[in-house]
Parts: structure tokens; sequence; C-alpha cells
């Protein structure tokens, strides 16, 4: 049974699976596009799951895909914590240039459904993580597109230290907010 909450941000949804335990450990139902639907009016289908694995201060974002091959994801952690990062940068939504944060881990293994339409990053905040994301569009890399994930206008807080984050060469030259809604 999923548990749907609407985020701060118009169409970002935070999924909360119910967690069954006992002695020989846990269940979850981690998705369901029945369920998904009749809470959030959205249908969806993915055609692409992804996964990563990262220690602790890897910076990935913010990354988002344009066009016609944008991607709606729904993001979690299987093993780990971290700080999940999401922007609106759609110019019609009443939450556009807003951002909204949330923490996501293996133990309540709460997920974050991200529309098309949004940047998206997080930072691990535990040793290791392993990140997993359904997508509903195919990556392509001439539709990337991302934000610089320091930028002066959004003021992101990513919970470390700047001297612990580990980010990659390209994901250090990605522009501002300004530069990639323009």
């Amino acid at each position: 049974m999923l548990h749907i909450e609407q985020s701060p941000l118009q169409d970002c949804f935070i999924v909360k699976p119910s967690v069954f335990k006992d002695e020989r450990g846990s269940f979850c139902e981690t998705f369901n596009k029945r369920a998904f639907k009749e809470a959030t009016g959205c249908s969806i289908d993915f055609v692409q799951d992804n996964q990563s694995t990262s220690s602790y201060g890897v910076l990935r974002g913010l990354h988002y895909q344009k066009g016609k091959m944008a991607q709606a994801k729904l993001v979690r952690v299987v093993v780990g914590r971290v700080l999940d990062i999401v922007v609106d940068l759609r110019k019609d939504s009443n939450s556009f240039g807003k951002h909204f944060s949330y923490i996501l881990d293996a133990e309540n293994q709460h997920q974050l459904f991200v529309p098309r339409g949004f940047a998206h990053g997080f930072v691990v905040l535990s040793e290791k993580a392993v990140f997993a994301y359904k997508c509903d569009n195919y990556y392509d890399k001439a539709s990337e597109g991302g934000i610089i994930y320091n930028d002066a206008t959004l003021s992101l807080d990513w919970h470390l230290p700047k001297e612990d984050l580990i980010i990659s060469e390209k994901d250090r030259q990605l522009p501002t907010f300004k530069e990639a809604i323009t």
C-alpha cells in the first residue's frame, strides 16, 4: 500500500510505501501504477530503471532532460541516506523557480516523484548510498540539461560542509539557474 503526499511543489509527490517487517526482514511494494494514478491523477509508464552507488559527500546534480526527451522520475534509496533536491523549471507552474529538499533513506523507504520539467540532484549523507530511479522516458545525451549546485539564485542547502562535497568536473561546469531557463 502506498501513501502519497503532495510536496510543496506542484505535481511533485512524496511516496511512502507500507513496510511490513517480521523476523525474516521486510517487504514493501515500491510502485503500483493504479494506486499512484488514483492518488495523484497522473498516469505514468516507466520505461527505464537506473541505479548509482556513491560514497559520503558525492553530489550528483542538478540534472534534467529537455524537450520531448524530458523525464519524470520516481527516486529512492536502496542503501544509505541522501538529501534529495528538486527545482521546478516549468515556467507555467505556480511553483516555478522554487525548490524542495527531502531526506530519502533505506530505513523509511520513502520515495520522491519528480515530474517532467524539474531539475534533480542529491548528496550522500551516509558512508555509502545506492540510489535507484524509474524514468518515464529514455535517456538522451543531446537533451541533457543542468544547473550548478551552488547557484546563488536558488541558494540551496546541501546539509554538508563545502569541503566535504565530491562533485564531478562535468557538474562543476553546469550553468546557473538564470542561464538554464533562458
